[in-house]
């Protein structure tokens, strides 16, 4: 039987990616460029480390930027719209769901340890989680698996007792790479990029009951 669920958080939790994603448009349009959704997408559920998007800009739209000076403006943007932001519908009721039902609450993110931790107990929900990995928690990061495996042992249950929750390609290939039943979960932003992977797909966690995705994950595990 299932006996945990592992939510992503940015893009499941709160849709902390459309700001993201936002506030980057409006400062490549500022210099009459536009950020392409291909370059984009290949960010999305991924550490910060993995590609230098100032950088970038700098290199490729406005070689004189004052990199400190934009890199500070544009996260105090990004941090006022996503403090703007409601939990995603459905969430409360599946961890609320979960916790009647005696199951464990994980989560794996590739954000930092101030950013998710910090929102969830502003949204007063951190003490739902029994284990939360983030990007300096673990060694290797989405798509790889490392941070579900982190998860999982530290919750103390296996993949084929796991069900995680994701919203990005990236993040669906982590968790099941880790062996987990993925079920995406796309927001504005994700719900144009493929997640054809997934072993199931929710336009939102209000779409089906915790009930029945529990028992689609029983039902692949007897597979």
């Amino acid at each position: 039987m299932i006996k945990a669920l592992i939510f992503d958080f940015d893009g499941v939790i709160i849709d902390s990616e459309s700001p993201e994603l936002q506030v980057w448009q409006e400062v490549f349009a500022e210099h009459g460029r536009e950020l392409g959704l291909d370059l984009w997408a290949d960010l999305v559920g991924r550490p910060r480390t993995h590609f230098d998007l100032y950088s970038y800009f700098q290199q490729h739209i406005n070689p004189a930027v004052d990199i400190d000076a934009l890199r500070q403006e544009r996260r105090a943007r990004v941090i006022a719209l996503t403090e703007a932001q409601p939990v995603l519908p459905g969430v409360h009721d599946y961890l609320r769901g979960a916790a009647a039902a005696g199951l464990k609450i994980g989560l794996a993110s590739s954000s930092s340890g101030d950013h998710v931790r910090g929102h969830l107990a502003r949204l007063n929900l951190l003490g739902y989680f029994h284990a939360t990995k983030c990007f300096e928690d673990t060694d290797t990061h989405k798509p790889e698996p490392g941070p579900y495996r982190a998860v999982l042992d530290d919750l103390g249950v296996a993949p084929d007792e796991t069900v995680a929750f994701e919203d990005s390609p990236n993040g669906v290939t982590s968790a099941q790479a880790a062996g987990i039943f993925c079920v995406a979960v796309p927001n504005p932003v994700t719900c144009r990029l493929p997640l054809g992977h997934a072993d199931h797909r929710l336009e939102s966690l209000t779409e089906e009951p915790l009930e029945r995705i529990l028992a689609r994950a029983n039902g692949a595990r007897r597979k």
